[in-house]
């Protein structure tokens, strides 16, 4: 993970009710979050502390209720926080001005949401150079710049289409185009794929990928899909009532859940999809040109392959990684290897 932090979240609440700043000054310490809603209040956030890593990709999970909105619109002020702080770049937003926090967003922020929201009347190029003429950005300049992220979510050929002209992965395509038309540092995103059917969904997915390739940005992204948040997570925040119960890597999550409702959160989660061998064998990471000494990780590689035929794990031997192997393939090296 990257090592400055971008966002920083310390004790944060976000509670919802009459007075909610005096009732969490008075509120006994160690109240639930039933407590909190039996005393008349809601606990959207309870408590979370958390920071991203400049080029991270946090990952924000729960069930619907969950807080994962609540907290990540907390992290850009749409919600003013009840109590804690929260820092972006080393400035505490709660103490920003809104002509500063309205600066803060159009510079440094981007958001994307499960509701594209765009501008019927407009073209894609229009939608796109939507916010650069907010800023007041000379139409030239702005154009250009459209042209440019049109280009890179692949839509090139498309900029006079009107939304209505579009498919759903397209239409999605110029909501990312237009929030990155304003260069933002960090990127917001909502569940931007779930109203998505699963074959264009698969295709966004990879399409995001390659954009974070190339960008680099430090994104939180929330999504109620494993599946999805496995694929493109540094780590994964998992949120129940408000609170964060584990925060950590992919294969942290699944083979060392902190908490029981962690551990049911994940349980039909293949093993196989998020293990490799450098996970099984830290103690034992070879430097650069060092083979790795097999033993106990061998034999669990060896049992997580055998016990799924559809398993590709990439295997660490002799400092290099083999990927994308077969059953039959993986256990031959793996045997060779002991």
């Amino acid at each position: 993970m990257a090592s400055e932090t971008v966002i920083s979240c310390k004790n944060v609440w976000k509670i919802f009710g009459s007075d909610p700043e005096k009732y969490l000054a008075q509120m006994p310490q160690g109240h639930s979050f039933d407590d909190i809603r039996a005393d008349g209040y809601i606990a959207g956030v309870k408590d979370v502390s958390l920071d991203v890593g400049r080029g991270e990709m946090l990952v924000i999970m729960g069930l619907s209720g969950s807080g994962k909105s609540t907290l990540v619109r907390c992290f850009s002020r749409l919600h003013d926080i009840t109590g804690g702080i929260i820092e972006v770049e080393g400035c505490d937003i709660m103490k920003l001005s809104e002509k500063e926090l309205i600066e803060l967003r159009r510079n440094k922020m981007g958001m994307v949401f499960q509701s594209f929201g765009l501008l019927p009347h407009r073209t894609v190029l229009e939608n796109v150079a939507f916010p650069l003429e907010m800023r007041g950005q000379d139409r030239h300049a702005r154009r250009a710049r459209a042209l440019e992220m049109v280009k890179l979510v692949g839509l090139e050929g498309r900029e006079d289409y009107f939304p209505r002209e579009l498919s759903g992965g397209q239409q999605q395509r110029v909501g990312i185009a237009r929030s990155l038309a304003i260069e933002p540092d960090i990127w917001f995103l909502d569940e931007p794929f779930s109203a998505l059917d699963p074959l264009i969904r698969r295709e966004m997915q990879d399409e995001f990928l390659r954009l974070q390739g190339l960008l680099g940005k430090t994104i939180v992204f929330i999504t109620h899909d494993f599946d999805e948040a496995l694929r493109l997570a540094d780590r994964i925040a998992i949120m129940k009532d408000g609170a964060v119960e584990q925060c950590d890597t992919p294969d942290q999550i699944v083979l060392n859940p902190a908490t029981e409702y962690v551990r049911k959160f994940t349980e039909e989660i293949d093993k196989a999809r998020v293990v490799h061998a450098g996970v099984l064998a830290k103690a034992d990471t070879p430097g650069e040109g060092e083979a790795v000494d097999a033993g106990a990780t061998v034999q669990e590689l060896a049992r997580l392959l055998v016990q799924d035929t559809r398993a590709v794990i990439p295997v660490v031997r002799a400092g290099t990684v083999i990927g994308g192997m077969n059953r039959q393939d993986g256990l031959a090296i793996l045997l060779e290897g002991s």
